[in-house]
C-alpha cells in the first residue's frame, strides 16, 4: 500500500473503527469533476489518498468544515489527476484467484505457476518455478486457498521480518525509534501498507509478490510516517534522505505487481 497514490496504497491508514461515517462529495475542476469520499476522525491534518482504481479519499480532523475540506480537494485536484493519469497506465485488478492449477502465483516479483496435485499429506513447496500445493482433494478449492494463503503470509513473517530490521537500520539515522517495534499483518484491498496514528506498522501479506526493494520503500514509507504522518513535502524530504531513488521503487511496484481481490 499501496497508501495519495498507492502507497499512498498504501499509506497512511487509520484503524478500522476510526471513521465512523463514510461522506459521498464531489467539487467541479475545469471540465471535470472530482469525486471523494470523506471520513471524518480524530487527526490533526488533513489527508488526501488517490488508490488504484482511480477513486479518492479524504481523511479529515472531525470538527472540519466540510467548505473547507472541499477547497482542499479543489486545490489539489491538478495532483489528484496526474495521479488517476499514472495509475489508468498501470496493470488492471486481477480478478479473484480461483486457486486451480495453471494460475499465477507471484512471489518476491516473479511469477510461479499454481499446481494443485492429490495427497494425503497437506503441504505447499516451491518446485522448478511452480507453486505446488498438495491436498487429498484437489477439487476443494476453499482447501486450496486455505493453504496458499497460510503459506503466503508464513513467508510474508520471515520475509517482513527481514527486510524490518534493515530499514530500522536506514530509519535510525533519522533517529526514528518505533514506540511499537515490530509490524503486524492484515490484508487490505487497496493498500500495501500503513502506519496507525498510535506508531503501529501494518503490512499487507500480498506484499510478499513484490521485490525485496519494493517491500523496502513500503516499510521505510510507514516508518517515515513516525515523524510525518501526512504526504506533506517535509515527509518525502525525509523519505528521500534514507531511500533516494524511492520514487522509482514505488514505480515498480505500481508496475509489476497487480492490485488483486483476494
Amino acid at each position: 500500500m499501496p497508501n495519495g497514490g498507492i502507497v499512498e496504497v498504501n499509506t497512511v491508514v487509520l484503524s478500522a473503527n476510526a471513521f465512523p461515517q463514510t461522506e459521498k462529495h464531489s467539487v467541479p475542476f475545469g471540465n471535470c469533476v472530482i469525486e471523494y469520499t470523506l471520513q471524518r476522525c480524530e487527526r490533526k491534518t488533513l489527508a488526501i489518498h488517490v488508490y488504484p482504481n482511480g477513486s479518492v479519499a479524504v481523511a479529515a480532523p472531525l470538527m472540519s468544515d466540510h467548505d473547507a475540506i472541499a477547497a482542499k480537494v479543489k486545490k489539489r485536484a491538478a495532483w489528484i489527476l496526474k495521479q488517476q493519469l499514472q495509475f489508468a497506465a498501470y496493470p488492471p485488478e486481477m480478478p479473484e484467484r480461483r486457486y486451480v492449477s495453471g494460475e499465477s502465483i507471484r512471489y518476491l516479483g516473479r511469477q510461479y505457476r499454481l499446481l494443485v496435485k492429490q495427497a494425503d499429506i497437506e503441504q505447499v513447496k516451491l518446485l522448478y518455478g511452480q507453486l505446488v500445493v498438495e491436498v487429498p482433494n484437489p477439487a476443494d478449492h476453499l482447501k486450496v486457498k486455505f493453504r496458499v494463503q497460510n503459506w503466503l503470509r508464513s513467508r510474508a513473517e520471515v520475509v517482513y521480518a527481514e527486510r524490518y530490521a534493515h530499514c530500522l537500520t536506514l530509519v535510525s539515522k533519522l533517529r526514528i525509534v518505533p514506540l511499537q517495534p515490530g509490524f503486524q499483518l492484515r490484508l487490505m484491498p487497496t493498500r500495501w501498507g500503513s502506519c496507525t496514528q498510535s506508531g503501529k506498522i501494518i503490512l499487507n501479506p500480498e506484499l510478499v509478490a513484490a521485490p525485496k526493494e519494493c517491500i523496502d520503500y513500503v516499510i521505510t514509507h510507514e516508518l517515515c510516517h513516525l515523524r510525518e504522518s501526512n504526504h506533506s513535502l517535509a515527509f518525502y524530504k525525509l523519505l528521500a534522505t534514507v531511500m533516494k531513488d524511492w520514487e522509482l521503487r514505488r514505480k515498480r511496484l505500481n508496475e509489476l505487481v497487480e492490485v488483486r481481490y483476494v
